[in-house]
């Protein structure tokens, strides 16, 4: 089953561990390309991660990961090659190379600046997430870090007044305008639906579960989902364990096949078929204690077809739906 995965933060891994030689090729993380190959990967989106938090420029930090990610593309494109359109994705699939999207996590790397998000369309930058889990200039998240660094962000309280500012409502138009998908994960409650009464276009909540499954603020409510179906989007499933089961006796879940499924089944009663895709977060999260890494995505597949998905339906699942937003935005 070919895979489109929506959302990981492989990038900002390799360049961490950039000085012990770690590559697409050679690393100890969720994504490899021998990995991704035993995966079936038609195509992974990239993220250029920046934590707002840390004392760095963070459209300076951002494009440092996009040299990153061009590397890492000269490097190995015998085997993955960078897209910026839907042929450029057809091209590569008659080649037998992976595709790989270039994204944004973190809407404040463009300091509040239309010039600089051109700028990164220009890169090659074709997703944003508007905001990470810090207000900026574009919006407000819906788990705000904490003052103590070390502390996990608020994930039960969602943002319910706070969202789009008057600039990200001209971000999101603009982003629309040029063909650059609109991302409302991490966004807050009101955000999102400022991005429903302002797009024309479908957006992606690129990794982001069912609240009603999960509790965790990260997750879409029921009514999120029937709106992001109804604009033609997607949102993408979530690999991440605290995103799929609730804590028990205040301990952290460590992740099941099944509990993927079951977030599956609820979106797709919810919203439709046309409106489920995958969104790892791999090397973005910890581990999950079944899916732990590419190579191990036709679990999942096998998992969805026990749970009653036809062939049909986890195609659409693993790479239509996903593909087929691609086709009609980019």
């Amino acid at each position: 089953m070919k895979v489109v995965d929506m959302h990981c933060d492989t990038i900002s891994e390799l360049l961490e561990h950039k000085k012990i030689g770690w590559t697409l090729a050679d690393n100890d993380m969720h994504l490899r390309l021998d990995k991704m190959e035993a995966g079936d990967y038609l195509l992974q989106n990239f993220a250029l991660f920046v934590n707002l938090g840390r004392p760095t420029d963070p459209y300076e930090q951002a494009m440092i990961l996009a040299d990153c990610f061009d590397e890492q593309m000269k490097q190995f494109g015998d085997r993955i090659s960078q897209v910026r359109s839907f042929a450029d994705i057809e091209k590569n699939r008659a080649e037998g190379k992976i595709s790989a999207m270039l994204t944004i996590e973190e809407g404040g790397v463009c300091k509040g600046s239309l010039e600089k998000l051109r700028k990164f369309y220009d890169r090659g930058v074709r997703m944003m997430t508007l905001t990470w889990n810090y207000p900026n200039e574009i919006g407000h998240p819906n788990a705000p870090m904490s003052d103590n660094i070390e502390a996990d962000p608020d994930y039960s309280t969602p943002e319910v007044k706070k969202g789009l500012t008057e600039l990200g409502i001209d971000f999101v138009e603009e982003m629309q305008k040029m063909g650059m998908i609109v991302d409302v994960s991490h966004l807050s409650d009101a955000g999102f639906w400022d991005v429903v009464k302002y797009t024309k276009k479908p957006f992606v909540a690129s990794h982001s579960n069912a609240r009603a499954v999960c509790k965790n603020v990260r997750n879409l409510t029921d009514e999120m989902i029937r709106a992001l179906a109804e604009k033609g989007g997607v949102t993408g499933l979530n690999f991440c364990s605290e995103f799929l089961e609730d804590f028990q006796n205040g301990i952290r879940p460590a992740g099941t096949i099944s509990s993927v499924v079951d977030h599956a089944k609820h979106i797709v009663n919810v919203g439709g078929i046309e409106c489920l895709g995958l969104g790892s977060d791999f090397d973005g999260i910890t581990t999950h204690a079944e899916l732990t890494g590419g190579d191990k995505l036709p679990l999942l597949d096998d998992a969805l077809a026990k749970g009653g998905f036809s062939a049909a339906q986890r195609e659409k699942i693993f790479s239509g739906n996903v593909l087929r937003l691609y086709k009609e935005v980019l």
